[in-house]
């Protein structure tokens, strides 16, 4: 068993030790050949069908294939110091065949001849990263298909959704994650739980105070605020700019360029909407917004309103949880090699069960592979033994015609030999390697 997978798994726990050493193979074999299938991972019939059997066995899940990881990223988190932010988001992976196993509709598709369904599941993860961008690890996922929550969008149209109880809803998987990677990282107070515009919801606030935590969440709805005869956006718009902020970005055509946004920031206190008064009170909370002026012609202008719990009292702490929430695409990042590296949207597998634990084992590989670029960027210098083990530091050094000098004897030296194994050019403006490449 590789060094790397013996930490992810050394914590985990399994009905049975032979399950622990299947899915280590599993990640091995995944591992050295990420995208393939698995008949051709697991290079023999043998193999595959101990494969197949461990996918479909009643006693593997998915939080008992990432258990041991789990555990490992929470070694990596009491490891580090100061704060550490906790990404969340929700991806699709989709099928588009009528799966008899209880995989569950995602969505109707308007195709160019008809309008025709895609089925599969969907994950909810949240991913730890340091405040530089380098990713611990997973602190909790989720995985549900549609056929859990069937009826939920028509309900919509007969009443008012703010009075379902969250606990019925798909947005209960935001709660989940946040209270169970919370617990799994066992210090709340180093936590900074961030989110999209989906994550703007009053209960997660609470979650996030009840588990004695902080979140830093892009808002989509303009709540009552103050003495509740007003709004956020009405009290923000009042406040003047507290200072300027230079933001790097791209447009549609992957063009760089530096834009100027105008901060404001402000404590107020938000209100519930009135369905949920009986259940939840009112929270003081920092409201920050970055607005760049003007209409750009190739990208939509940054409009970025943000809440959190965190106080903020000059611009220097308002530019931080904007630097923050940039981080946030991080979690973006990790799926696209789940989904454009493991090829995970390619699995045979015939039902949503098998399906999961296949995505869970996927996880770690992922994982595993967006961690070693990023340890390349966040420390270039360090030596090889953090990512490498002494027969891999071995083998690249024989590709590339032998050791480097003491003063190239480093991660990034060595990621950049494994990146040109994957067609990496390593041309004088060649950005660094990235994930797809590695």
């Amino acid at each position: 068993m590789d060094a790397w997978i013996a930490r992810e798994l050394a914590a985990g726990e399994f009905p049975d030790e032979r399950l622990k050493t299947r899915l280590g193979q599993l990640l091995a074999d995944l591992g050295t050949r990420i995208g393939h299938t698995l008949p051709a991972a697991c290079q023999d019939w043998a193999a595959t069908k101990a494969a197949y059997r461990f996918f479909d066995n009643p006693r593997v899940d998915d939080q008992t294939i990432l258990g041991g990881h789990f555990a490992a990223t929470a070694d990596r988190f009491a490891a580090t110091t100061g704060t550490v932010l906790v990404l969340h988001d929700t991806t699709e992976f989709s099928f588009p065949r009528n799966t008899p196993g209880g995989v569950g509709y995602l969505s109707y598709v308007k195709g160019r001849h008809a309008t025709h369904t895609t089925c599969g599941v969907l994950l909810h993860s949240s991913l730890a990263v340091t405040t530089e961008g380098l990713p611990l690890g997973l602190a909790a996922v989720t995985f549900w298909t549609r056929k859990r929550f069937k009826g939920t969008n028509a309900a919509k149209r007969a009443i008012n959704p703010t009075t379902v109880r969250i606990e019925e809803k798909e947005s209960v998987r935001w709660l989940d994650n946040l209270t169970r990677s919370t617990h799994q990282l066992g210090d709340p107070t180093r936590c900074v739980h961030v989110g999209d515009r989906e994550a703007d919801i009053f209960e997660l606030f609470h979650a996030a105070e009840q588990a004695e935590s902080h979140f830093l969440v892009r808002t989509a709805v303009d709540r009552l605020a103050g003495q509740g005869v007003t709004t956020v956006a009405k009290l923000m718009r009042r406040e003047p700019v507290r200072g300027t902020h230079a933001v790097e970005v791209r447009d549609d055509h992957g063009n760089l360029s530096t834009v100027t946004v105008a901060v404001r920031f402000r404590r107020l206190t938000v209100h519930p909407s009135p369905a949920k008064r009986k259940r939840y009170g009112p929270l003081s909370l920092t409201a920050i917004y970055a607005f760049e002026g003007g209409r750009p012609a190739d990208r939509e202008p940054i409009r970025w309103k943000l809440l959190t719990d965190l106080p903020v009292d000059d611009l220097a702490a308002a530019v931080e949880k904007l630097n923050w929430y940039a981080l946030r695409w991080k979690i973006e990042t990790f799926h696209k090699v789940l989904k454009s590296g493991c090829h995970a949207e390619q699995a045979k597998l015939r039902t949503a069960d098998r399906l999961i634990n296949l995505l869970a084992v996927l996880c770690v590989v992922g994982w595993r592979v967006f961690w070693l670029t990023m340890s390349s960027r966040m420390a270039p210098t360090a030596p090889p033994e953090v990512a490498f083990t002494p027969a891999e530091i071995a083998i690249l050094d024989r590709i590339t015609g032998g050791p480097p000098g003491a003063t190239e004897r480093t991660v990034s030296h060595y990621l950049l030999a494994v990146a040109k194994l994957g067609g990496y050019l390593a041309r004088t403006k060649d950005p660094p390697p990235g994930n797809m490449v590695v």
